[in-house]
């Protein structure tokens, strides 16, 4: 029986290969070492896609396993599994499991087949389950790579390279409402049904079945409240008030369960002392745009909220990468800056997401905030991103003064970002 899945996920492998294929940015790590390579993303985002085409190019075999496919969690010997591998695809150089995390006891299995000398990539869709216990049983002797939905740079190499300003504003618009989810792009599935489907997928059988919840009501409430409140600031008592939950543990241990299943991320405030910063509350994004329009309970698209978390889920990307940490920032004035960039031990760009500055009076909200900020944080790359303005332009707010670029968010996702 075993055989007969691998010789089936085999001719799968095969059909994917000969499939529209769009070049990612991202590189597996350390893929010339001996240490284990994991990659880890959101459901759907293309890993073992990713992973597919660029280890069947190379000179090794690839055995590829599937493990979500049931039939193989009930296995009891894993020594079956290296023998049908054995038998489907010869002696091969490289292992791909693909979503290992499936598998019981599955890190004891990956570190014997390391130690005999197996080469293994794996994915999987849960940070918690595969970093923590790759942490705890293979310290030091694997790499991780993070693979998100296709960037807007991604969906552009699908069109024209000689598009314009404004048809490149056009996909932008676009990008931001469908979110980058690979085969909404490639396959042109409609994505409020496509991407409602997943996301409640991910919550019942990635959260609700693998950690045995009796009462899923409580989290899905708590992911319907968060998606509608995307971008907005959060404390873990008032999303427990808000999604009527009993207790403020079980509120928090149900966003750290979104969170590390890749559907929501926190952006904490920033602040020099530690202490303080754990106390501020945090703002919520969500790891793809698409999902706002298809979960949010609301009656607008709100173009504000979707440039504003494609701008966070870009800066995830780079800080997943290690290029940088990121915050948002309340100044002395309370007034809010969406994005705080560090890098090292150094703050070197403030951001502030708007869809449109025609009014004076919001342009002014969003310059006097980036100039006190500024100020406080010793920071003088002040940046605002909208959907269609682009200047430069020197500022003053009592006596302070500071250059501040207004920049498109089309321009800014498709520049190599700082």
């Amino acid at each position: 029986m075993i055989q007969n899945i691998l010789e089936s996920q085999k001719t799968e492998l095969e059909r994917k290969l000969n499939e529209l294929y769009i070049r990612r940015e991202v590189e597996i790590k350390g893929l010339a070492t001996d240490l284990i390579n994991v990659i880890i993303g959101p459901r759907r985002a293309g890993k073992s896609f990713f992973c597919i085409h660029t280890l069947g190019g190379g000179p090794e075999k690839v055995g590829y396993v599937n493990f979500d496919e049931e039939r193989l969690l009930h296995v009891k010997d894993f020594d079956q599994i290296i023998h049908a591998i054995r038998v489907v695809y010869g002696n091969p150089g490289i292992l791909l499991f693909d979503e290992i995390q499936n598998v019981e006891r599955w890190e004891i299995i990956v570190n014997r087949l390391h130690r005999e000398g197996f080469k293994l990539v794996l994915t999987g869709s849960n940070s918690h389950l595969l970093l923590s216990d790759l942490a705890t049983h293979l310290t030091g002797r694997h790499f991780a790579t993070y693979l998100f939905p296709f960037s807007f740079r991604e969906t552009m190499s699908m069109h024209s390279p000689n598009a314009d300003a404004t048809e490149k504003a056009q996909h932008c618009l676009d990008y931001i409402k469908k979110g980058g989810f690979p085969e909404i792009h490639t396959k042109n599935y409609q994505p409020g049904d496509y991407l409602s489907t997943l996301f409640d997928s991910v919550i019942l059988k990635d959260i609700v079945k693998r950690h045995r919840l009796r009462s899923p009501g409580a989290l899905i409430d708590l992911a319907q409240v968060l998606v509608t409140n995307m971008t907005g600031e959060f404390s873990v008592p008032s999303i427990s008030k808000n999604a009527n939950f009993g207790s403020t543990h079980t509120a928090s241990k149900y966003l750290g369960y979104l969170e590390e299943s890749f559907l929501f991320f926190s952006v904490p405030r920033f602040s020099y002392k530690m202490q303080e910063q754990k106390k501020f509350n945090k703002k919520i994004y969500c790891y793809d745009n698409g999902y706002f329009l298809s979960k949010a309970f609301t009656f607008s698209s709100n173009l504000g909220k979707l440039l504003e978390n494609a701008v966070a889920v870009e800066l995830k990307r780079k800080e997943t990468e290690g290029s940088l940490k990121l915050f948002y920032y309340r100044n002395q004035a309370k007034e809010e800056v969406d994005f705080v960039v560090q890098h090292d031990m150094k703050i070197t760009t403030l951001i502030q997401v708007c869809y449109s500055i025609a009014e004076n009076k919001v342009k002014n909200r969003e310059i006097r905030a980036l100039i006190n900020s500024g100020h406080e944080l010793s920071c003088k790359r002040l940046v605002v991103i909208t959907q269609d303005y682009e200047q430069i332009e020197n500022h003053s707010w009592f006596g302070k003064t500071a250059e501040i670029e207004f920049i498109p968010l089309w321009k800014w996702l498709l520049a190599d970002l700082q």
